[in-house]
């Protein structure tokens, strides 16, 4: 168990704790949440020694180990798999006293304790985590020097959960992760012996692994029972009843002052009216949650949308240097597309995105893309290519050549830089402002393709949503990497998986997907939906070209009515939340006025698919009874 008590810290002139206290229960796996610049990191380094509290303790079980990956990435010619082992300081020691042999050692003894702490599977535990994390067998025989520095914070990673620390401290760790390893390391955790304490913006991983939230606000510290969409409900009421308590004693406290006020002067009533001064002056303050509105992204629409398909490619290959990453390409995208990118990190996803974008051309085979088709790029490394003296204003200033101070200006609030922020350099803006502004330079224009690679590093989760919601509403087509399976949940349509050389349709979901990469079989169906295989009724043989292109039109239909269903039952979905309806008076009736909007418009779009589908078929039955 890990206690705080009455924390008080401040980082220059900011107060991050103050008076904080909390008991972290043992073997929990605690989520760590607030907002950015909170404190969040601070307090990891407050518990690790490197910083000392003003005032307060926090206190942790005598000879507990602290594990923590270093904010540097690792380097060297060590290589992957010994660079793991030895974090284990103990059995390195031990196996180095055993070789060494010197007068008086006891072997017998260094053996018994090689033996008590399981030193002879190390090898192959080690082995196991760093498969996990995406490195395959060759991969764990080459130098750290030889990988990138996300690649070797995955190395870090590994050395951190090898040791099995007694409490494990993990700071945003899925930053560079992709999705595969992301899911490997959420199951890890899910049966991790010890306490976690882990920060992160990722809901499907606090979900998924936590047993409570450790909630950091107003330099305060209040610990919560369940995981993070338990914490987001308990905390919702939690505010409604405070707000309603504080509306209530604000009415008292009215009433109070207006009896004083009429009867300070009055003989008869003085008395009372000073009994009444007292109960104002002892009544204690309810403090207004401050909630602090989490400014929306704004993806601009395409104006004029393109006749589909916007993009196909045939029998393509791209790559570099002459020799193809990815080959055999065949696919079409359609102006409407909402596309999910799966594959494990250096399959090619981000080649094929670039690819997309233009940037890089077919080493092979055909490309064909629309007259004017715009794209809208977004990737990480766009960050370092950043004027880090420029400011947001004067970006905005470069993008619309003679336009006036006050339209700069604006264009810059949109993109969340009001005020002060709008002329501060950004290389003194957070990770998430910078992602903010990659994000709204790369939509500017209204493109017709929107590329986003890994566009939730440095967003908390608050933040998340908003780009969640901004790409739901973004009229063109979007082509999406992310190793946050509640953004692809909540954006992606279809998915393409990225491996082998090639890109294929994958036919499933993240859930189904999660269970291919672990290797769980999936659920079982209901015996009655289970038929023998003689029992499936035969295909039918195409008999008429025009038959067949009749069919493919039926398919094409098929299709849409399935997707007008799911964007249906989303926006049904919304609509059946509380939250939608009890939101701040200002965004209340547009929110539920634009939702239903939006449900009437798919209904009639579903309802004309469904006629159409109904009037082919007719016409393919027709067909097929007089072939």
């Amino acid at each position: 168990m890990m206690n705080i008590e009455h924390l008080t810290f401040r980082l220059g002139s900011r107060l991050l704790f103050e008076d904080a206290t909390a008991a972290l229960p043992p073997r929990g796996r605690i989520g760590f949440v607030g907002r950015n610049g909170t404190g969040k990191t601070t307090l990891f380094r407050l518990v690790c020694g490197e910083l000392s509290p003003e005032t307060g303790d926090i206190n942790l079980p005598r000879l507990a180990r602290i594990g923590r990956v270093e904010q540097e990435a690792p380097g060297g010619p060590q290589s992957l798999i010994d660079f793991v082992l030895e974090a284990d300081k103990e059995r390195a020691a031990l196996l180095h006293e055993a070789e060494k042999l010197q007068p008086g050692t006891d072997i017998a003894a260094i053996h018994t304790r090689l033996a008590d702490i399981d030193a002879h599977s190390a090898p192959a535990r080690a082995a196991i985590i760093l498969a996990g994390l995406g490195f395959d067998e060759a991969a764990q025989q080459r130098p750290l020097s030889s990988f990138s520095g996300g690649w070797r914070m995955r190395v870090a990673l590994a050395a951190v959960l090898f040791v099995k620390p007694d409490m494990l401290l993990l700071d945003e760790p899925t930053n560079y992760l992709d999705l595969e390893g992301t899911l490997w390391l959420t199951e890890h955790l899910r049966s991790y012996p010890a306490t976690v304490l882990l920060i992160s913006h990722d809901r499907e991983l606090l979900d998924d692994v936590t047993t409570h939230i450790l909630h950091l606000e107003n330099a305060k510290l209040k610990l919560w029972t369940g995981n993070y969409t338990s914490f987001a409900h308990q905390r919702a009421e939690a505010r409604r009843l405070n707000a309603k308590a504080l509306k209530k004693q604000d009415a008292h406290r009215a009433h109070l002052q207006a009896f004083v006020d009429r009867f300070r002067a009055s003989a008869t009533k003085a008395r009372q009216a000073q009994s009444r001064l007292k109960m104002l002056a002892k009544m204690q303050d309810i403090a207004a949650d401050d909630e602090t509105d989490v400014m929306a992204f704004h993806f601009p629409s395409p104006e004029k949308p393109l006749s589909p398909p916007m993009l196909v490619l045939e029998n393509a290959s791209v790559g570099y240097d002459g020799k193809a990453v990815l080959k055999g390409l065949n696919l079409s995208l359609q102006p409407d597309d909402r596309i999910g990118l799966l594959g494990a990190n250096g399959n090619g996803k981000s080649t094929f995105a670039r690819l997309l974008a233009g940037r890089m051309d077919a080493m092979a085979g055909t490309m064909r893309r629309a007259n004017k088709l715009s794209v809208g790029f977004f990737a990480q490394h766009q960050m370092d290519d950043l004027n880090a003296a420029e400011t947001p204003q004067q970006v905005m200033a470069r993008l619309m050549p003679g336009a006036g101070e006050a339209k700069t200006r604006a264009a810059a609030a949109r993109l969340g830089f009001g005020n002060a922020r709008a002329n501060t350099a950004i290389e003194l803006l957070s990770g998430g402002e910078k992602a903010r502004l990659l994000l709204g330079l790369a939509t500017f224009h209204g493109p017709h393709l929107l590329i986003l690679d890994e566009p939730t590093n440095h967003l908390d989760i608050d933040s998340r949503a908003a780009l969640a919601e901004a790409i739901n509403e973004f009229q063109g087509a979007v082509i999406l990497i992310s190793h946050d399976s509640f953004l692809l949940e909540a954006c992606a349509e279809r998915l393409w998986l990225v491996e082998n050389g090639g890109v294929s349709a994958f036919d499933g979901d993240i859930a189904d997907y999660r269970r291919r990469v672990l290797g769980t079989p999936p659920p079982k169906a209901p015996a009655e939906a289970r038929r023998p295989a003689e029992a499936l009724p035969a295909k039918a043989p195409a008999k008429t070209r025009g038959l067949n292109e009749l069919r493919r039109a039926s398919d094409a239909i098929f299709a849409r009515i399935e997707k007008f269903t799911a964007l249906l039952s989303k926006v049904d979905a919304v609509l059946a939340t509380p939250q939608t309806y009890t939101q701040r008076e200002r965004n209340q009736a547009r929110s539920a006025i634009e939702l239903s909007t939006q449900r009437a418009d798919l209904a009639a779009a579903l309802a004309k698919c469904e006629l159409e589908w109904l009037e082919l078929n007719d016409e393919i039955e027709a067909r097929a009874k007089c072939s």
